[in-house]
């Protein structure tokens, strides 16, 4: 999947999949290699959307073979499709690893995971027919859509938002952490408070209780009835808006405190937030004038004019 610079076009830009699966120099290879991983011709653009196309069929045919009464009426026209696009991703799967050059390495990508994978369901359907409801993994194949899009004017702000999760992945975990240890002091209390009798069996279900109060989600299938335990879940539920609101926070302050390339930028500040360090400039004292000095300098500045 190739992202390309705002600035660069599809002719001269250098995918990914050319370094990592290599490309051929010439010869029908290489034109089915463009046809196949690159969206920059219209064969390719073609390609891709007529794949897309028969992975959303394949998909609404799995899922209308799981309603029993369209089953029944349209079982074997559904088994007859579902043949018919198996052979079309065999026939694609087969093609992708015939035109590179390192059909090993694009087998254990990703993608060539998942095409893998869209292929052994129907397969395994004639040993284990619970298997074809597996078939539903074809969808993850509809991440080819942005090789099309060309989502490159996004790249900058994807980066940055990948690096300002990244660099606050230690107050998230610490924050995580936290939540834990929450959810299970006040799940062990409600089911200290309330007990069997009112729906909370045992510690794990009072956790799952204290996790959907908390996330404000509330469902309603265990509900407190003492007065002690609606206190409870009074503050679990103020509590909540607080903890909702606490990762936004981190990730927003830092890709506040980052550049575009990810790389940390110093803001200035003032007061008590001016920054401070080995690295920070020393302060300098403000000047004051003196009456004199003063009348001076706008005796000056009326000559200059």
């Amino acid at each position: 999947m190739s992202i390309l610079a705002p600035s660069a076009s599809p002719a001269a830009a250098t995918t990914d999949d050319d370094a990592r699966f290599g490309k051929p120099d010439k010869g029908w290879r290489g034109v089915l290699f463009s046809v196949i991983f690159e969206s920059g011709t219209r064969a390719g653009r073609l390609f891709d959307l007529v794949l897309i196309a028969v992975i959303l069929a394949s998909v609404a045919v799995v899922i209308l073979d799981s309603v029993q009464p369209i089953r029944a009426r349209w079982g074997s026209a559904f088994s007859l499709l579902e043949w018919v696009f198996t052979g079309l991703f065999t026939l694609e799967y087969l093609g992708r690893l015939a035109c590179v050059q390192r059909p090993l390495r694009y087998a254990m990508s990703f993608y060539g995971v998942i095409d893998l994978l869209a292929l052994l369901p129907t397969f395994l359907v004639v040993l284990v027919p619970e298997a074809s409801y597996l078939i539903d993994v074809r969808i993850l194949r509809l991440l080819r859509v942005f090789r099309i899009f060309k989502l490159s004017r996004y790249s900058a702000e994807y980066r940055m938002l990948v690096t300002a999760v990244a660099a606050s992945r230690r107050k998230i975990t610490v924050f995580v952490g936290f939540v834990m240890l929450v959810v299970l002091v006040m799940g062990t209390l409600i089911y200290v408070v309330e007990g069997p009798t009112h729906g909370f069996t045992s510690i794990p279900v009072a956790v799952y209780w204290a996790i959907s109060t908390m996330a404000t989600v509330g469902f309603g299938d265990l509900v407190p009835k003492t007065d002690l335990g609606r206190f409870i879940a009074s503050v679990m539920m103020l509590l909540g808006w607080g903890v909702l609101a606490v990762p936004t926070g981190i990730v927003t302050a830092e890709m506040a405190r980052r550049g575009p390339d990810g790389e940390p930028v110093l803001l200035p500040s003032r007061g008590l937030l001016a920054a401070t360090g080995p690295d920070a400039p020393p302060p300098v004292a403000p000047r004051r004038l003196t009456p004199a000095a003063r009348r001076r300098a706008l005796a000056q500045h009326r000559r200059g004019g």
